[in-house]
């Protein structure tokens, strides 16, 4: 008799009236919403403006829930075009069967056109998210433990997983390695590095993404193998192993090439994300008052100063001679007194 396990939920949709609360949807939305909860943060600690990933995720997700949608249907196409399967059922996304490997794909292509549309560098905008990516699906894995799906091999370990039978779709009640809690806690570990490293490296030019893919399927690959459900098999590999393999090392090789090619940080993510927020380009606020002036710290001369003409600087620079001094000069210059000194006299003017 086990004395410990992680009891797996009797039901994984609750009614509410006709409308049916389904466990695995609630996983994928707050996931979503936390991701760009996140993403937005970071976007403005980039420069960015606040808002701007909420607006490009309108195009993200729903090409990410497609891509996801579709690659798990490509890579298991049975139960949708074998011999009992039924076409209908490839719509029935809350029953589970999402790819992360077509949703962060396609969705990559909705980040692109919203980014095209916003004037965004695409791989500014995946840094800032990468790290709510991750922790989205820390979260939308337990939409795995409602459903009762994708766990690992046979265990008695006190952590194990306790699946109910159902003869209907083959099975087996036990208790089984938890991979979606391995996968969860694999994920907040691959946010909490991207989220480091991104500090001390000030990773940019879309190798903080990178970092969060290459470190993400490191971790899917071992977790992939302990998995259990049926799966397309290459070499005496899982599918989902040999994509695990070949995307870390795009990954990696992305990393070495763009620091290579791009080092730093971008200076700008966003234009004219620079102004204060509420202001336009002209330095008035929304309410109509001039926050120009409070910026400016030295004030213009009123007159401009004749061409050709330079002032000596310091302390020692001497006064400029008032009107009435420079007069008084030029009729003692004209004094007749002095006009009737011999030349070279060396005579001096009478009081």
């Amino acid at each position: 008799m086990d004395l410990a396990f992680i009891p797996s939920p009797s039901v994984g949709v609750v009614h509410l009236g006709p409308i049916p609360l389904r466990g695995y949807a609630f996983c994928i939305i707050i996931g979503v919403f936390v991701g760009v909860w996140l993403g937005n943060k970071r976007w403005i600690q980039r420069g960015g403006r606040s808002g701007t990933v909420a607006d490009i995720a309108v195009w993200a997700v729903p090409f990410g829930l497609v891509g996801g949608r579709l690659y798990h249907v490509i890579t298991t196409p049975e139960p949708y075009f074998g011999k009992d399967g039924h076409l209908i059922d490839a719509l029935k996304v809350w029953q589970g069967g999402l790819g992360i490997w077509g949703a962060v794909a396609l969705g990559a292509v909705g980040a692109w056109i919203g980014c095209r549309r916003r004037g965004i560098p695409l791989p500014a905008y995946a840094d800032a998210l990468a790290p709510g990516l991750a922790i989205g699906q820390a979260i939308g894995r337990w939409g795995n433990w409602f459903n009762q799906e994708l766990y690992g091999k046979p265990t008695d370990l006190p952590w194990a997983l306790e699946i109910s039978p159902d003869p209907a779709i083959g099975r087996i009640g036990g208790t089984y390695h938890p991979t979606f809690l391995y996968e969860c806690l694999w994920c907040l570990g691959v946010a909490a590095l991207v989220i480091w490293a991104d500090k001390r490296f000030r990773l940019g030019h879309g190798r903080a993404f990178a970092l969060y893919v290459a470190a993400y399927c490191a971790g899917r690959g071992w977790i992939e193998y302990m998995r259990v459900d049926e799966a397309h098999h290459i070499l005496g590999l899982r599918l989902n192993v040999w994509t695990s393999l070949i995307v870390f090392v795009l990954a990696v090789v992305y990393m070495v090439v763009s620091a290579r090619k791009a080092p730093g940080r971008e200076a700008v993510v966003e234009p004219g994300a620079q102004l204060a927020e509420g202001e336009d380009a002209d330095g008035e606020s929304a309410d109509g008052a001039d926050t120009a002036g409070d910026k400016v710290s030295v004030e213009k001369p009123t007159a401009e100063k004749p061409a050709g003409k330079t002032e000596a600087k310091g302390d020692d620079a001497p006064e400029k001679d008032a009107p009435g001094d420079a007069e008084e000069e030029k009729a003692e210059d004209d004094d007749p007194a002095d006009a009737d000194s011999p030349a070279g006299s060396g005579g001096t003017k009478k009081p």
